[in-house]
């Protein structure tokens, strides 16, 4: 089994889900400390689907921890899976993936184990925290470039607006990080 960055029950593993939970908290602070936040949906949206990031990300680095510290391998079939549907979005896929003729008995398999987990139709942290750090940034674009109501209106915290979605976007970055890993590991187990 080959070991990837960000592997879970690994040291660069937990720093992974240590970022991730420290970004979507520092996300949720800055946003939080905003006055008038709570009148804008998608700054509401944002931070609930950080909330939801930060409590997966901490479960996760938890267990990274208990697997440092126990010396356990988390890299079986079951566990993995778990990490990928939690990390990553299965969003109504009904395509068959494509075999290459070429593929070896370890390849077929992994694919077997794609076209089980193709069934699954979530929406989870990844794409929930993407979509709130992209709904955020577009009311901000409006009110700061094309309405400017950032400059008319003093009392309009649009800099932490901008610095909560900054975080926001970079706990995604994060999370994109470890899904692929995990996908990859999947796809290796």
């Amino acid at each position: 089994m080959k070991e990837f960055i960000g592997s879970p029950g690994t040291v660069s593993g937990l720093v992974l889900r240590i970022g991730q939970c420290a970004f979507a908290a520092a996300s949720i602070g800055i946003m939080a400390s905003a006055s008038g936040f709570s009148s804008y949906t998608a700054f509401c949206y944002l931070i609930a689907s950080m909330g939801l990031q930060g409590l997966w990300s901490f479960g996760l680095a938890c267990l990274d921890v208990y697997a440092l510290r126990r010396k356990r391998d988390l890299q079986n079939p079951v566990l993995v899976s778990l990490f990928v549907v939690g990390d990553w979005c299965w969003c109504l896929w009904d395509q068959d993936p494509i075999i290459p003729p070429r593929l070896g008995l370890d390849e077929i398999n992994a694919v077997d184990a794609w076209k089980g987990i193709k069934e699954s139709s979530f929406k989870v942290t990844a794409t929930l925290s993407l979509a709130a750090a992209c709904s955020s940034a577009g009311v901000v674009v409006l009110y700061a470039k094309d309405l400017k109501i950032c400059k008319s209106q003093i009392n309009l915290p649009c800099n932490r607006f901008e610095i909560s979605i900054l975080f926001g976007f970079l706990t995604w970055l994060l999370i994109s990080i470890s899904s692929h890993v995990m996908f990859w590991i999947l796809a290796s187990v």
